[in-house]
């Protein structure tokens, strides 16, 4: 995690730099008043540029610790903040470092362990204000981030997360396991085989770990999605295949089969590609990285469909899209065999984990 402390007083100073030295890459602002309290290392404002300096680093970390009363943090960052999902962590420090306090993006953005660290460093308490915390139950949230999946609809927390205080009953459908290790069993929580029997109980909420597009007729209201990030595309193209057209085909065909793009996490293709505009560009819009496998790779590798006369003689692999998926999700699972246009091939694979 990126860390900026900000310190604007003498002592704010002296505590800072006892952070910098217990953060682990974290950087110290103050006030130009107290530069030699802040140290050599520190970056320097002047008194009444706080605001603006605040403004110019605000995307540039993870995370920030004030060392200042929390009505000025508060009245300070307010115009900056945007989603729960985007905003960086937000600890508050009396200058006396008696408390780190949790306040802005306390689960997602990890101000709750940021609290920790800086309590850790400093010798404060830590002060944890999130309900579930202060209960000792599990949070939605932070199940899925600390299993790199995505929430699909972020307001569906605070639903799911409410119902585990009221201790009412949750329904869930996790066929990977994860999630029932995860809450040992804490909550009041039921596990079920198949959506459609979870949808049909008496439960108040649910929740759903999967990367299926869901029709809108099995899907309940209170419904929180957890993608887990495993599927992977193998994308075979012509060469100057712009990425809207990729786009646009996989879209389609993911929506065929009600596969959620949101649970993509690489895109897969042969070597020769590795320059390709138009598939970079669309591996950038989705947000995953591009792995390339060399043609001799690929031709080791066992995949259904007839081999390609074409791919041989343009890449000099038998195959793309089938054994670059299959490569690429350490032998998992074809939930999609390859398909093909009048430029793009694909094929879509489930991670494998074991």
């Amino acid at each position: 995690m990126r860390v900026a402390v900000i310190a604007i007083t003498r002592n704010g100073a002296l505590l800072g730099r006892r952070l910098q030295d217990g953060l682990t890459g974290a950087k110290l602002y103050v006030s130009s008043r107290y530069a030699g309290q802040g140290g050599k290392g520190c970056y320097c404002f002047g008194p009444a540029e706080i605001k603006s300096q605040i403004v110019s680093i605000w995307k540039e970390y993870d995370g920030f610790v004030f060392i200042m009363a929390s009505g000025i943090v508060v009245r300070m960052i307010a115009p900056l903040l945007e989603s729960k999902e985007s905003d960086p962590a937000v600890v508050v420090m009396d200058e006396a470092g008696k408390f780190a306090i949790s306040l802005l993006s306390c689960h997602l953005g990890g101000a709750n362990e940021l609290a920790e660290r800086c309590a850790f460093a400093s010798g404060a308490r830590p002060v944890i204000t999130t309900a579930t915390d202060a209960n000792d139950l599990p949070s939605f949230d932070m199940l899925a981030k600390e299993n790199g999946w995505l929430i699909d609809d972020i307001s569906q927390v605070k639903h799911l997360n409410t119902l585990l205080l009221d201790n009412l009953e949750i329904a869930v459908v996790d066929q990977s396991g994860v999630t029932r290790t995860w809450l040992h069993g804490r909550g009041k929580v039921k596990f079920h085989e198949t959506f459609s029997e979870a949808a049909d109980s008496r439960a108040h909420g649910f929740l759903f770990v999967t990367n299926r597009d869901l029709p809108p007729k099995i899907q309940p209201d209170k419904l929180l999605l957890l993608r887990p990030r495993n599927l992977v595309l193998g994308i075979g193209c012509n060469r100057g295949t712009p990425a809207d057209e990729i786009e646009a085909f996989v879209a389609s065909h993911l929506k065929r089969i009600f596969l959620s793009r949101k649970s993509i996490c690489c895109v897969a293709s042969v070597a020769a590609k590795c320059d390709e505009a138009g598939l970079v560009e669309y591996a950038a819009r989705l947000g995953v990285p591009l792995r390339f496998f060399a043609s001799d790779e690929l031709n080791r590798i066992d995949f259904p469909s007839p081999p390609s006369a074409h791919a041989l003689a343009a890449v000099g692999a038998s195959g793309v899209a089938e054994p670059s998926a299959i490569l690429a999700s350490n032998g998992g699972k074809l939930l999609l065999k390859k398909v093909k246009s009048e430029n793009v091939t694909l094929a879509v694979a489930e991670i494998c984990l074991t």
